[in-house]
């Protein structure tokens, strides 16, 4: 193969790699909503360590364990970031007035919202 064909071979492998970063964004989106809805936080430093160490451990190389480490503490910033953004813009969805999404007895405030 020439140096083209490698192009071509990762750009096909970059594509897989959106979609499934995308499939993996979805997830945590999904997760997002349940640790809002059970009050527990996005931020959980255990589980993260835990992803992490499940990378490395799944690896066979080149790719080293601090090179890993580095890129899955980017993509688990990124879906920390996107529960964030998308669950509380749905949180503040279902809070606007007269929005029909509103929770509560009938859809009327609570008392101290404005």
């Amino acid at each position: 193969m020439d140096i083209d064909d490698w192009r071509k071979e990762i750009d096909g492998i970059d594509e897989r790699l959106v979609e499934l970063l995308n499939a993996r964004s979805r997830c945590a989106i999904e997760i997002g909503r349940i640790k809002r809805k059970s009050g527990l936080p996005v931020y959980s430093p255990s589980r993260e360590a835990q992803v992490i160490q499940n990378v490395i451990s799944a690896s066979t190389g080149p790719l080293e364990p601090d090179a890993l480490r580095r890129l899955f503490e980017r993509i688990i910033d990124e879906s920390r970031r996107i529960e964030r953004v998308v669950v509380d813009k749905e949180s503040e969805e279902r809070q606007r007035p007269g929005s029909g999404k509103r929770a509560g007895a009938g859809g009327r405030k609570s008392k101290g919202r404005p």
